[in-house]
């Protein structure tokens, strides 16, 4: 398929400092690259999603009381981290100059800016796009709804909620804006009766894009730690059967445990804390893990790209996303219960790896396919 260049813009949270945001925006951006097309990511750059990462951060939540608490929160977390907070982000904005937008682009803050865009095909997506408790309310443009001079299709791709459906107060509003959406696919199969419903489209399930990538361009990509034999913990929330869990493994194993953290906490594990990774050494640590315990919807996903011996807990109120892909892996005896299975249980990775190849080429069928428009690549 031959395209004009700047033909493909993607709108999705590549701005946010958050592991798995620039992950799948790499991995769809990489994808779409590797096929010869001309694949930028957008940079809409809100203050809604860029105040998070603020050293005082920003969350217009609606209520002042809870807005300050999070400024508060944010700004005592952050002291404490010291200068580590900092070497973070200047990790997170390594990655992002140099594996997902040129630093000479203009950023964008509202829809209006979007008219001059040279793009023919915009696709949204993945990540939680459509998750109001992350965006702040619902947001045209994670949509598609704004006006640009080229703009001919929009493409969800692995589009999710955050869950399997939303508050019925966002009912009405985002059968609304589906109306700027020309094909969708969502990252997991059970938003899809919700999607379906509320816009009448066909809805399909697509893997997340850290999938359409081989297991060597991510090995590429990751910044091994100096460090080798180890337990590598991530939760994106206090769990304390999680920590329970690493504690015993621990103690079986002989091995040190090292925690990836984003904020900084006054009860001491007893583990070793890396505040500053950044996306890079983020793959390193899980690629050289021995063992790989977490509640984190990509860890999980990179656990199983690398094909390491990890344990899965679910998030308390976004556990979908885990249970959907190891499901589809077949590994759903890896999600922890009291009767859990042994993490030194062999996986047959071979198998594994058949399952997220069919599914992978799946997903790249369906990007292909509307893409090029039916005209073929």
């Amino acid at each position: 398929m031959q395209m004009k260049d700047r033909d493909i813009g993607i709108i999705t949270f590549h701005c946010s400092d958050n592991y798995g945001a620039m992950l799948q925006a790499y991995g769809l951006k990489k994808y779409l690259n590797d096929l010869g097309l001309k694949a930028d990511i957008v940079r809409y750059e809100p203050m809604f999603m860029v105040g998070r990462n603020w050293w005082a951060p920003y969350a217009p939540t609606g209520n002042f009381y809870k807005s300050l608490r999070y400024l508060c929160w944010g700004i005592r977390s952050h002291r404490k981290m010291g200068g580590h907070f900092f070497k973070r982000k200047a990790n997170m904005d390594r990655f992002r100059k140099k594996y997902l937008v040129d630093a000479g682009t203009k950023k964008l803050l509202f829809d209006w800016q979007f008219r001059k865009l040279p793009y023919l095909y915009y696709v949204v997506g993945s990540d939680q796009i459509w998750n109001p408790d992350i965006t702040f309310g619902l947001r045209k443009v994670y949509f598609g709804g704004f006006e640009s001079k080229r703009k001919k299709r929009v493409i969800a791709y692995a589009a999710s909620l955050g869950g399997s459906s939303l508050p019925p107060q966002y009912d009405r509003q985002f059968s609304e804006l589906m109306n700027g959406v020309d094909v969708v696919s969502v990252r997991e199969k059970e938003a899809a009766f919700y999607v379906r419903k509320h816009s009448g489209k066909k809805v399909v399930s697509v893997l997340d894009p850290v999938f359409l990538l081989e297991k060597e361009l991510w090995q590429d990509v990751a910044i091994p730690p100096e460090r080798e034999h180890y337990i590598l913990v991530y939760s994106t929330e206090d769990n304390p059967e999680l920590s329970g869990y690493v504690d015993l493994l621990s103690q079986k194993t002989g091995l040190p445990v090292i925690e990836l953290k984003i904020s900084h906490e006054d009860h001491d594990k007893g583990y070793l804390i890396d505040y500053m990774a950044g996306p890079e050494e983020f793959l390193g640590y899980i690629h050289k893990a021995d063992y790989v315990v977490t509640n984190s919807f990509h860890t999980v996903a990179f656990s199983i790209i690398f094909e390491k011996k990890f344990m899965a807990f679910l998030h308390s109120s976004r556990g979908e996303r885990i249970r959907n892909i190891l499901t589809v892996c077949g590994l759903a005896d890896r999600i922890y219960d009291k009767g859990h299975i042994s993490m030194e249980t062999n996986i047959d990775w071979g198998r594994v790896k058949n399952k997220i190849g069919k599914e992978a080429e799946k997903a790249g069928d369906f990007l292909k396919e509307n893409i090029s428009d039916g005209r073929g690549m």
